[in-house]
């Protein structure tokens, strides 16, 4: 890279930083100003009340050795998060999250207004929690652009993980790991202090997960382990999986549920769905959205509860998931 790039680069992160603590300190001003009858992100407990029920359990995802709980809170879906029409519902359902012990919290560049929303709540709580973002770009420019953007919008002068998002073909990765691919601008963010620790999802093709792995030693992934997706030609529970637990790379697993399409009384319910995908060996976290605070309190109860389940039971359940067929891998064809 040039030296005028490269001073470009570092009058942008100074920009950056200095624009996103004042867009910080607006935003816990603004939660301090909203109406009393709703709870202050800063006066909330990160944990649960011990006395009023268990906190979720947790692990160590992977080499960032930073302990999350089993469930985070997805931005993305059939959430208010993710409609500007929703701001108040939004709002009380991210607080309601902390309320619960929920602290990882997974939004993306792509997801509506799912990052400008979290960035009204966490920045209040920005020491306690894990913000994970992502970019759809596979070239340099394009990632940076997906990067301001997010810290903008995120209200945050870091990001604990940013992700290549939904890669799903080999050509992809040589244009990300290309000399003027996103993975550059990744390395660079990633020295800068802009983001913590650097991943890559996918829905797709597990083999391109793999392979991204093998070429960097990524910090985590986000791929879809379900109950139902070991019945398809190229599960992530034998393709992608047991190459990331290989490199302790932090996995956390996505479409638990596959949008509610398991949950059903002729297949399995989500007590099944979330103890299948984490008693995958290899799997720390999953991240499933919310449409309404009582289905997240329904979630994060299942979490607290959890209890990994042995070899047959396990079978059991992915023998009920037989019956999903297309229905419960639709998101494979996804690109």
């Amino acid at each position: 890279m040039s030296e005028t790039n490269k001073r470009d680069r570092t009058k942008r992160r100074n920009f950056l930083l200095g624009g996103a603590a004042m867009l910080s300190t607006m935003a816990c001003r603004a939660v301090g100003d909203r109406d009393t009858t709703q709870t202050s992100a800063s006066a909330m407990p990160i944990d649960p009340d011990p006395d009023a029920a268990p906190p979720m359990p947790e692990r160590v995802l992977g080499r960032t050795q930073v302990s999350v709980p089993l469930l985070g809170l997805g931005g993305a879906g059939k959430t208010p998060i993710s409609d500007p029409r929703n701001e108040v519902k939004a709002i009380a359902l991210i607080e309601r999250a902390l309320e619960l012990g929920v602290r990882y919290f997974d939004t993306a560049n792509s997801y509506g207004d799912s990052e400008a929303q979290f960035g009204q709540v966490l920045p209040a709580v920005r020491d306690r929690v894990y913000i994970n973002t992502k970019t759809a770009a596979s070239d340099y420019d394009g990632a940076w652009r997906h990067l301001e953007s997010s810290l903008q919008r995120l209200n945050t002068d870091y990001i604990d993980g940013w992700q290549l998002h939904h890669v799903s073909f080999t050509n992809e990765l040589d244009e990300i790991f290309s000399n003027t691919g996103a993975h550059k601008a990744m390395l660079e963010a990633k020295e800068q202090g802009l983001v913590r620790f650097l991943g890559i999802t996918g829905h797709h093709e597990p083999d391109v997960i793999a392979e991204a792995i093998r070429r960097y030693e990524f910090d985590t992934t986000l791929i879809t382990l379900n109950a139902a997706d070991i019945h398809h030609p190229r599960p992530f529970s034998t393709g992608a999986l047991p190459t990331a637990r290989d490199r302790n790379v932090g996995v956390i697993a996505m479409k638990v549920p596959a949008y509610g399409r398991l949950i059903r009384p002729d297949l399995i319910d989500m007590e099944q769905a979330m103890g299948y995908s984490l008693s995958l060996p290899g799997v720390h976290c999953c991240v499933i959205a919310a449409e309404n605070a009582e289905q997240l309190e329904f979630n994060v109860n299942i979490a607290r509860r959890y209890q990994p389940l042995g070899e047959d039971a396990m079978a059991r359940i992915a023998q009920r998931t037989v019956e999903a067929g297309e229905d419960g891998a639709f998101f494979r064809r996804w690109t």
